[in-house]
């Protein structure tokens, strides 16, 4: 009989639950990933141990708590119905599982209990779109960790982006189409931020703003975090024949200065003082809705925006577990079966 093939879907994760010391351990396990705050090991444990996650634990449990519902979490529900989905699509040749990089379904643990299984090759999929050590990197890392400790190594193969896959943009622009652009004064692109020094240490010579990334893709930088995000945001508007002037590409969730620019908070508040109403805002870095697009971009983008003088944001709903990204993903899984 021969073996099957194991796939499994990373997603970042998220806390066991709402509580205030589920929200701590979620953040002390995620910020001392050294690729995630990628500063010596000791001013990092200083950091994130006795400033960031005693003071953000409990602010952040209260906004887990909005967006928590009978299903959990939901980047749980989101990315285990995007599983089950897929182990349909694949069939019996193929064993379909899913894992969080930080907390549970636990990646490491998943892993292990691989070890013996005898599968004939393993595809690890992080579900990050656009290439960064801090979420595709640190995944493909700590497999790597535990896969190299095996005495049988089966055929390995690491998807490490998927932002120009076809499935991927007509995902977005089948959920796009779901609204009428022209009740629209701007179209906003916001994608999750990261530090700049991040994607500066993608290029062995220069820095990102040496390399022309906000005009896309070239030879130079095909990982850079910033420059795969505007590559898919010009062709997205390509997709809904926008103008450059239609819209704009911004990054969220940022940590302070430092970060990747423009940022789309300050976007938002610039687009409702020049007179702005209505904002349409897609964030293509997430393939499951989270607190990051419900309550970032749902809730406080829109509180920012009327606080200014704008009316409505108007968040697009992302891939979850639509059936386009759904078979998407089995044809891209299926071109790297052996």
């Amino acid at each position: 009989m021969k073996g099957k093939i194991a796939v499994l879907l990373v997603n970042l994760g998220t806390p066991d639950s709402p509580k205030t010391l589920d929200v701590g351990s979620y953040l002390f396990q995620f910020l001392n990933d050294k690729r995630v705050i990628d500063i010596p090991w000791l001013l990092r444990k200083i950091l994130v141990n006795f400033l960031i996650v005693p003071f953000r634990a409990p602010k952040s449990a209260k906004i887990y708590k909005d967006v928590w519902t009978e299903k959990g979490s939901p980047i749980i529900y989101h990315t285990n119905d995007l599983c089950e989905k897929l182990k349909n699509v694949l069939g019996n040749d193929y064993h379909v599982e899913y894992a969080m990089r930080y907390k549970n379904p636990s990646l490491k643990k998943t892993l292990e209990s691989w070890e013996g299984k005898n599968f004939k090759q393993i595809i690890i999929l992080p579900l990050f779109p656009h290439y960064a050590s801090a979420t595709n990197g640190s995944v493909i890392e700590e497999a790597m960790d535990v896969i190299k400790k095996w005495w049988v190594i089966p055929e390995l193969s690491f998807v490490s982006q998927f932002y120009n896959e076809e499935f991927y943009l007509k995902g977005f622009e089948e959920k796009g189409n779901a609204h009428n652009f022209k009740e629209y004064d701007h179209i906003l692109f916001s994608f999750h931020g990261l530090p700049e020094r991040h994607v500066d240490k993608v290029y062995k010579d220069g820095l990102c703003k040496d390399n022309d990334c906000e005009h896309g893709i070239n030879d130079e930088n095909v990982f850079c975090y910033k420059a795969t995000c505007y590559e898919t945001a010009i062709q997205l508007a390509k997709r809904f024949k926008l103008k450059e002037e239609d819209y704009t590409v911004g990054f969220q969730s940022r940590l302070g200065r430092g970060w990747v620019e423009p940022f789309s908070d300050e976007i938002i508040t610039d687009l409702a003082k020049k007179g702005a109403k209505k904002l349409l805002v897609f964030s293509p870095a997430f393939v499951a809705d989270c607190l990051e697009t419900i309550i970032e971009i749902g809730d406080e983008y829109q509180e920012l925006f009327e606080e200014h003088g704008g009316e409505k944001v108007q968040l697009v709903e992302s891939l979850n577990s639509s059936d386009t990204f759904v078979h998407g993903l089995k044809e891209m899984i299926l071109k790297r079966s052996l």
